[in-house]
């Protein structure tokens, strides 16, 4: 294949390309893992032959994804010592009108952004927000685009932020050799922030006021239906299959409460029927109602469920159906999702509105919330597989603040100033600061050994091996040949139309896979040009993580997405715009920072 030549790439080079484009066709039009897909990426140029056994394995060696991977120890001892709410808590105060809450808001999410993983920090964030905009009288999707948009500008601050940083510093010492600073990319990002924020208080009416699904599900009084068997009952003795009380029209029987208190949940068809029985339905009122009289049963004096009210060890949780899910364009009644995990659905909820059918019945799309009712602990939240279809969105774990609360805040700032002030490197650093994490107990092992998030891991070691190839292969050269060539030869064009490419790309895959294909081009248009690298490498950081425009370009839109009821064509209309003014702010400011030459 080397000495196959078309268009001045080999074959090899052309291999690459379309073990590429495979890869992000299945990430976008199929529902297989990010993780999985790039495992096949690297097995295909390692057996092709385009990479060697050592390159293709490199990816995990290499400093910046161990260097991730230790951190996410690091982040769990600020998360489990309260850290992170203490912040939240003490920040949001009671603003006076809208520009105001914008700015308490977006600045705390972006200044933790700049330290933790900006998925954690939204996550930990979004009940705060809720209940924050109820206090404010304000919709919660006015508030939590903001709070996303936040923690993505904020991870660029530093590069600890956002893996994407990491990954580009790293390849950045590869080439020149030398290491940068934590804080390199700071002021430029943190004014890119700045204009963020004005932009967002300009564009307010831009972003929609929509009704959250926590609304819906305000008072579960409204979809479920409690009715007691009584004593002098036809069926008493059968199975509720044989009684035809199981899977009814329009609902299905989620819970039976039995005289002794003991609570059956999920229901089995071949459970027994006993006078005094409570059984509780979900679905439609309208429907579950007709039993009274077709089965002989009487009104229960209330209702069982409430959100917020716990059923005996159950507990009401919602979740919001992720982009790629297996769930999506289906019926949990087709499905054995409900038995398998042992939950039930209770209700749906669509852009902030319940669906008015069966939560079994109701055809599954992207963005749907489900109530479901589950373990006190939820511990389904945790299943590693279920994480690919949904989202828990109310799976905060109680903390309590104290001593440790303040030690680890003092080690992470120990770790940022050792790496600052180039005592040590930033992996160094950071294996100390896990390790101090560990030892002091602000975060046991079996929480360190469960923060480390494999998934983000194998793209990461899968990005450092995509752009390997692309630099080998000469892609990346004939690439910078083809913009030169376009844009002409001067830098400042050079490094808008990459970095235009750059926020445009990571709408769609990952920022860490757009900053490892981008990366080699935009060092390459700099060495090609007699530019400075330094200013296309902090560009190019800011770049791939002004993802504005779909809900999809970032697992933080992904989170909010189904709490704000946000419908898709939201964030079209305000990430566009957003998008555009963050791209000319990053040009200006970090070329002035940075000079070109």
């Amino acid at each position: 294949m080397e000495t196959f030549m078309l268009l001045g790439l080999s074959g090899y080079a052309w291999l690459t390309i379309a073990i590429i484009l495979v890869m992000f066709g299945l990430m976008l039009f199929t529902k297989l893992s990010a993780d999985f897909v790039f495992l096949g990426g690297m097995a295909a140029l390692l057996v092709s032959g385009v990479l060697t056994d050592g390159e293709a394995i490199a990816g995990f060696s290499d400093k910046s994804v161990v260097t991730v991977g230790v951190l996410f120890v690091v982040i769990a001892g600020l998360v489990h010592t309260g850290v992170i709410q203490i912040i939240a808590s003490r920040l949001l105060g009671t603003p006076k009108n809208y520009p105001t809450a914008i700015v308490r808001l977006m600045a705390p999410v972006a200044f933790l952004s700049s330290f933790l993983s900006n998925t954690t920090v939204v996550a930990l964030f979004l009940k705060v927000v809720s209940v924050w905009a109820k206090k404010l009288k304000i919709a919660p999707s006015k508030l939590l685009i903001p709070l996303s948009y936040a923690s993505g500008m904020g991870g660029a601050c530093t590069l600890i932020g956002t893996p994407p940083n990491l990954l580009i510093s790293g390849f950045y010492t590869n080439d020149t050799g030398v290491h940068l600073n934590v804080f390199t990319p700071f002021i430029p990002a943190i004014v890119c922030f700045a204009v963020g924020i004005l932009s967002i208080i300009a564009m307010k009416r831009l972003l929609p006021s929509r009704k959250s699904p926590e609304e819906a599900f305000q008072s579960t009084a409204d979809y479920t239906v409690e009715m007691l068997v009584p004593a002098d009952n036809p069926y008493i003795g059968m199975t509720l299959q044989e009684a035809g009380l199981m899977n009814v029209e329009g609902g299905r029987l989620i819970e039976v409460i039995r005289f002794d208190r003991e609570v059956v949940t999920p229901v089995s068809p071949d459970e027994f029927l006993f006078g005094t029985d409570r059984l509780v339905y979900s679905g439609q009122i309208s429907e579950l109602l007709k039993l009274r009289d077709t089965k002989k049963l009487v009104n229960a004096t209330s209702p069982v469920y409430s959100v917020n009210d716990v059923s005996r060890g159950r507990k009401l949780h919602t979740a919001t159906i992720t982009w790629g899910s297996s769930l999506i364009g289906k019926r949990l009644s087709d499905t054995e999702f409900e038995d398998e995990y042992g939950v039930v659905a209770v209700a749906v909820a669509r852009n902030g509105e319940r669906v008015d059918e069966s939560p079994r019945d109701v055809v599954l799309r992207f963005g749907d919330t489900l109530l479901i009712e589950c373990d006190r602990e939820n511990k389904v939240a945790k299943n590693a597989e279920i994480q690919h279809n949904l989202k828990f969105i109310d799976n905060e774990e109680l903390v309590t603040t104290g001593a440790k609360t303040l030690l680890s805040s003092l080690i992470m700032l120990g770790m940022i100033l050792l790496s600052t002030f180039n005592v040590m490197s930033l992996l160094q650093a950071s294996f100390l600061a896990a390790f101090a994490m560990i030892i002091t107990r602000c975060c046991s092992i079996d929480n360190a050994r469960n923060a480390i998030n494999w998934n983000i891991l194998m793209v990461f070691a899968g990005s450092v091996c995509l752009g390997t190839a692309i630099s080998k292969t000469g892609i990346a050269q004939a690439m910078t040949d083809g913009i030169l060539d376009v844009c002409g030869t001067n830098p400042l064009v050079v490094l808008a139309a990459i970095c235009f490419v750059g926020t445009f790309l990571t709408e769609f895959v990952s920022n860490t896979a757009a900053a490892a294909i981008l990366y080699p081009i935009a060092y390459q248009s700099a060495a090609a040009l007699g530019a400075n690298p330094l200013t296309f490498a902090v560009a190019l950081m800011i770049a791939v993580s002004s993802s504005f425009a779909t809900p999809i370009g970032s697992p933080t839109h992904m989170l909010v997405y189904g709490p704000g009821g946000y419908r898709f064509s939201d964030f079209t209309k305000i990430g566009l715009p957003m998008n555009i003014i963050i791209l000319i702010a990053n040009i200006l400011i970090t070329t002035l920072v940075f000079p070109l030459n």
